[in-house]
């Protein structure tokens, strides 16, 4: 008999909710310091978990994202990757 293998879970920074990678959004900041949406999971560099857009806004206002990405976030970056990740919940919206 096999050994069953767990999948690990990820923590959303901004509501605290615990749930299994393909259900969050990963931001990462990557070897330049540049902080980008991540929509495959998997780019390299120091990464962190939200849920949703009202998470990520969550976090920006209590500098979570800041702590986890171990940077400072610019309000350009917190742009980039709102734009990026309303794409990515909405694939049907065309980008205006």
């Amino acid at each position: 008999m096999a050994a069953q293998k767990t999948k690990r879970q990820r923590t959303c920074i901004g509501c605290g909710a615990t749930l299994g990678k393909g259900a969050l959004h990963r931001i990462v900041r990557n070897g330049e310091g540049l902080v980008s949406f991540d929509p495959t999971g998997r780019l390299a560099g120091r990464g962190a978990y939200v849920c949703s857009e009202d998470c990520l806004a969550a976090a920006r206002k209590t500098r979570k994202l800041e702590r986890a990405l171990r940077c400072k976030v610019t309000d350009e970056d917190y742009e980039r990757v709102l734009r990026e990740l309303a794409l990515a919940e909405a694939p049907g919206k065309n980008e205006e």
